[in-house]
This record gives structure tokens, C-alpha cells and sequence, in this order.
């Protein structure tokens, strides 16, 4: 096996590493503070070429693969978590790309992998988090529409995105089997909006309700054939798995970091706190959880991106990252001490921010349950 990355990723990861010191770190306290949706910097980002990276170039996307992909938003992650928007926008991206005619991609896929078009991802409902099967937003078929009714919650970027990606019932008597997805367009009749969810990290871009009335959408809407939405919802979330996982990698490597330089600076009993054995048994067990979470995550976009199947990799993958996300942006608090409670050290923003991803794209007492129904089988 080899581990080294190869001369394209280095330099596609030194290219978003300044990009983000550049463009990015500057301005995220003031992003987080005002709850301010950074339109524009995503805008640059999509110039990257980083809106559309596992879709065709055909098709506006650079088709760089989820290996190459997992690096850039280890990079992202580093910086600020609510990048993450960068990977929703992928997977509607990539969704429409694996599931639609060529109408819809030409429509819909190009538009987004340039950033012309924000993507939105629906599927959350009061009623159905981890039980995604027990949506109840209906579809009803009505000659050459579908008429849409119901809600979604906590979707990312609700209201800034121009486009959805939305889970529907089309036969409410099949559960998983009669869901489907459908496009539906902001501005569209019958499509609204309800109140920006107040969150504890992440505050740059809104996490909203979406609400459905009678809303009317062509068949054209419609992501490949009825009943079939829960497999694509499915397979597009071990992509988005691996994303998050790789997103948590980068979010605990900038802990580390800062903890570990702190830990350099910080004089007590007339020494630096890092040769205190306590300390270094804790940095220690931070980096070795990091570099495993790292290589986890790699291993699972390089099946993907063999065409192997990762559903119980991306969920490994998700789980420990996530998981270690939290314990590291913990232990850095710890070790700053006082400081590390106060918002100038940013380590707290990462603690909080952390928190996120053990919750979505699937908790990971779901993740858990993906894994021993894959061991199983």
C-alpha cells in the first residue's frame, strides 16, 4: 500500500491550504459573530473548481475523485467547519449527476459545480431524523405534475440555496420503497421558508425549515424512476460520510495544533506545561487518534473511488473522525486552560463546532448500527 500522496493532491492541497489562510481565516470570527452566509468566499471556492469535484468536466465538475476530495476538505475543516456547506453542495451536485437524464444535468449539475446555483439537501422532518424511512412529505402525482406537501427541518443553507434535492413520498404504503427525490427550485409556488434555527456553532449559514403547500412540480422534477429515492439517498450519503469525516480530521488537527503550541508558551512551576508528562500523554493520544481517524477516512474514499462499495467503511470512517473530532477539541480546551473557555483562543469555536458532526449526516449511534448490519450480513 502506498500512503504518500501524489504531486497533483500535494499541490491541490497547498493551493487550498493558502486559499484558506487567505480568503477565509480572516474573516470567520466575523462571520460566526454577525451570522453572516459568506456567499461570495463560496463563490471564490466554486471558481476552484471545488463545488462540482467528483462530477465531470463535461458537465462544469473537475472529477477529482473522493480521495483527492477528502484532502481538500481535511484542508477546509482546518479553517472553518461551516465550509462543510462545500460538501452539501457536492452531494446534491453529484446526486443529480448520478441520478438524472441528461436534461436535468445540463439544467441543474453544471450551474451548481460552478457555483452559478447554491444546492440544498432535504430529507430531515420533525418526525424522521435517524428513522429517514418515516418521512411524511407527500408527493402526489397529478397528471404531469407532482403536488408536494409537508416540511423539512434543519436543512442547511435553507433559504440561501437556489436549488433542492427533496425526499418525497410518492406511495406512502411502501415506506422506504416509496420515497423519491425531486428538484424543486426556489421561488417555486408553494415552496416556503419558516425560522432560522438559533445553533450552537456554525452560525455563518442558516439552518432553516423548509415548507411544502400544494406545491406544484413537472415530472421533469423527478430524480430517476418513483420509489427509488431511498437507494440514491443512501449511496450519496457514503459520500457525504467520508466528507464529514474528513472535515472532523481537519477540525481536530487545528486543535492540536493550537493546543500543542500552547502547550510550548504556557510557563508553570518554572517550566512549559509540555514537559509535564500529563500534557504529553494527552498531545500524544491526540495526534494517534488524529492520524488513525486520517487513515480511515482516506482508505474509505479510495474504495470509493475504485467503485467499491463503502457503506460500512464511510460509516467506520464518519463515526471514529466525528468522534475524535470531539474528544480532541475537548482536550484543548483543557490544556488552555482558563484560556481555552474564552473566545479569543478559538479552541472552544472548534469544540463546538465539533459537536455537529456526531449528529449529522446520520448520528453515530447510527453509524453504529450501519456497521454491525454490514458485519452481519
Amino acid at each position: 500500500m502506498i500512503f504518500k500522496l501524489t504531486e497533483e493532491q500535494e499541490a491541490v492541497k497547498r493551493m487550498v491550504k493558502s486559499f484558506a489562510e487567505k480568503e477565509l481565516a480572516p474573516y470567520v470570527d466575523e462571520w460566526e459573530e454577525k451570522e453572516i452566509f459568506p456567499r461570495e468566499a463560496f463563490k471564490k471556492i466554486a471558481e476552484l473548481g471545488l463545488f462540482g469535484m467528483t462530477c465531470p468536466e463535461e458537465y462544469g465538475g473537475t472529477n477529482m475523485g473522493f480521495l483527492t476530495s477528502a484532502i481538500i476538505y481535511e484542508e477546509l475543516g482546518k479553517t472553518y467547519r461551516a465550509m462543510s456547506y462545500v460538501s452539501i453542495n457536492n452531494l446534491v451536485c453529484f446526486l443529480i449527476y448520478k441520478n438524472g437524464n441528461e436534461e436535468q444535468r445540463k439544467r441543474w449539475v453544471m450551474p451548481l459545480a460552478k457555483g452559478d446555483l447554491f444546492g440544498g439537501f432535504a430529507l430531515t422532518e420533525p418526525n424522521a431524523g435517524s428513522d429517514a424511512a418515516a418521512i411524511q412529505t407527500s408527493a402526489e402525482k397529478r397528471g404531469d405534475d407532482y403536488v408536494l406537501n409537508g416540511s423539512k427541518i434543519f436543512i442547511s443553507a435553507g433559504g440561501e440555496a437556489d436549488v433542492y434535492t427533496v425526499v418525497a413520498k410518492t406511495d406512502k404504503e411502501k415506506g422506504a420503497s416509496g420515497a423519491s427525490i425531486f428538484v424543486v427550485e426556489k421561488g417555486t409556488p408553494g415552496f416556503s421558508f419558516g425560522k432560522i434555527e438559533k445553533k450552537m456553532g456554525m452560525c455563518s449559514y442558516p439552518t432553516r425549515e423548509l415548507i411544502f403547500d400544494d406545491c406544484i412540480v413537472s415530472k421533469e422534477h423527478l430524480l430517476g424512476d418513483e420509489g427509488k429515492g431511498f437507494k440514491m439517498i443512501m449511496e450519496a450519503l457514503d459520500g457525504g460520510r467520508i466528507n464529514i469525516g474528513a472535515i472532523s480530521v481537519g477540525l481536530a488537527q487545528a486543535a492540536l495544533d493550537k493546543a500543542l503550541s500552547y502547550s510550548k508558551e504556557r510557563v508553570q512551576f518554572g517550566k512549559a506545561i509540555s514537559e509535564f508528562q500529563g500534557i504529553q500523554f494527552m498531545l500524544a493520544d491526540m495526534a494517534t487518534e488524529i492520524e488513525a481517524a486520517r487513515l480511515l477516512v482516506y482508505k474509505a474514499a479510495y474504495m470509493k473511488d475504485q467503485g467499491l462499495k463503502v457503506t460500512k467503511e464511510a460509516a467506520m470512517a464518519k463515526r471514529f473522525a466525528t468522534d475524535v473530532a470531539m474528544k480532541v477539541t475537548t482536550d484543548a480546551v483543557q490544556i488552555l486552560g482558563g484560556y481555552g473557555y474564552m473566545k479569543d483562543y478559538t479552541v472552544e469555536r472548534y469544540m463546538r463546532e465539533a459537536k455537529v458532526g456526531q449528529i449529522v449526516e446520520g448520528t453515530n449511534q447510527i453509524q453504529r448500527v450501519v456497521i454491525a448490519r454490514e458485519l452481519l450480513k
